[in-house]
């Protein structure tokens, strides 16, 4: 999960500088480079390309075409580590949506840490003058569905390959991003297609070891750590982008981080607690 969260923070670099584009066309340029790697991997490999459980395989690959392109327009619109910090309400969204769909508890104080981010969100969003309530919701749309994918992604753990399970994104994808782009397409110039390139390998690195994570551990246990991608997202905007945050944004920040790192910790003492019986 943590090599994920690498390659996610490196990809949302590359779209930061690609704000001349259209967010539905990043990811349909994503999803060519995703769709091409995929099936040379899984050719490769000898797995069939659909799968078996292609009811839910759909299903994640129209969640996460959902989350990917309210995410991207955010990431476009605001400094980086707010954007990242209110699609990282994802946990929440991906909890509880576990607990119907996955029959995964979770316990009390869990929720106690999840609300403890939740409230750390709040005050980013409080003290953040570029976060419109627009650009907010979106944000909170791409948890949801983000959310969404990640249970898809752990129901066809035991059915199917995580590249399979990767390629159902670029082959959603594509149709729809590509009817939309139709209308509003901007041609890459230069420097661009490159960036690009390098945003789809990125993605395509990040979405296979984020599915072999999902798939080997419990959704609620594992997904947190998504929220290491906000210390590179501050780095990159303070030392790239020369972007500064108000003293109680940062507290927000921080709160974030403490709610997860404590959901962390007490997954890991109930499972030593567990091996211990």
């Amino acid at each position: 999960m943590l090599l994920s969260v690498l390659g996610f923070s490196l990809m949302n670099l590359t779209v930061k500088f690609l704000g001349r584009l259209p967010a539905t066309e990043l990811v349909f340029f994503r999803s060519v480079v995703s769709l091409i790697l995929c099936v040379y991997f899984l050719k490769r490999a000898h797995v069939p390309l659909f799968g078996n459980n292609r009811k839910f395989l759909l299903l994640r690959g129209l969640f996460g075409v959902i989350a990917l392109s309210c995410f991207f327009y955010t990431l476009q619109k605001l400094p980086l580590a707010s954007a990242i910090t209110i699609q990282y309400l994802s946990p929440i969204f991906t909890a509880l949506f576990a607990t119907v769909l996955l029959g995964e508890k979770v316990r009390r104080l869990q929720w106690l840490f999840f609300v403890i981010s939740f409230i750390g969100i709040a005050l980013i969003k409080d003290f953040d003058p570029n976060i419109s309530p627009e650009l907010f919701l979106l944000g909170l749309v791409s948890a949801v569905f983000a959310g969404l994918a990640y249970n898809c992604i752990r129901k066809v753990k035991d059915t199917d390959h995580p590249i399979v399970v990767v390629f159902y994104f670029p082959l959603v994808a594509l149709p729809l991003m590509g009817a939309i782009s139709f209308f509003n397409w901007q041609t890459p110039i230069g420097w661009e297609w490159g960036l690009l390139l390098l945003m789809g390998v990125l993605t395509q690195i990040a979405q296979v070891y984020m599915t072999k994570a999902l798939q080997s551990a419990e959704v609620n246990e594992v997904v947190g750590l998504k929220y290491v991608g906000i210390l590179f997202a501050l780095s990159f905007d303070f030392f790239i982008f020369h972007q500064s945050y108000a003293t109680m944004a940062l507290v927000g920040i921080g709160l974030v981080l403490a709610g997860v790192i404590l959901n962390i910790l007490y997954k890991a003492r109930l499972k030593k607690a567990a091996v211990a019986k």
